[in-house]
């Protein structure tokens, strides 16, 4: 069996955003060799996110304003967990959004579907934040 791992750090300049990562996952697996395995994908920091959905700006627009009425960023004050850092909102929207994703490997190709595309979710920005690429197979 092989493994592979890969990081890649991001540091956005806005609280939140994101980040199509599927090629830079793609180069991860082509340079692992793996050809039928499995790809874990995810975000190594609690106010950041790996998901997988479709490259759509509008939808991206839409996740924004849905993630904001969830857990809005403010007032800060509503949130026992703020103090030192005024980030809860960014726990929570981590917490929908999810820390990670697997992603089966047939052929040498990440087996996603016709519109899936993999994210990285930042929801605490201004700040550099790691994502652990692991690939494991023959």
């Amino acid at each position: 069996m092989k493994t592979h791992r890969k990081e890649l750090w991001f540091d956005l300049p806005t609280r939140r955003g994101f980040v199509n990562i599927t090629s830079d996952v793609e180069k991860a697996l082509k340079a692992s060799g793996v050809q039928e395995g499995l790809c874990l994908v995810n975000a190594m920091h609690i106010t950041a996110s790996v998901f997988i959905n479709d490259n759509e700006s509008g939808l991206h627009q839409d996740f924004e304003r849905w993630l904001e009425k969830l857990a809005p960023e403010k007032p800060y004050s509503q949130y026992a967990h703020n103090g030192a850092e005024d980030n809860a909102d960014a726990h929570l929207k981590r917490t929908i959004m999810g820390r990670e994703v697997v992603v089966a490997i047939s052929g040498g190709q990440l087996d996603l579907g016709p519109w899936e595309a993999i994210f990285y979710g930042e929801f605490d920005g201004r700040r550099r934040k790691r994502v652990l690429i692991k690939i494991i197979g023959e």
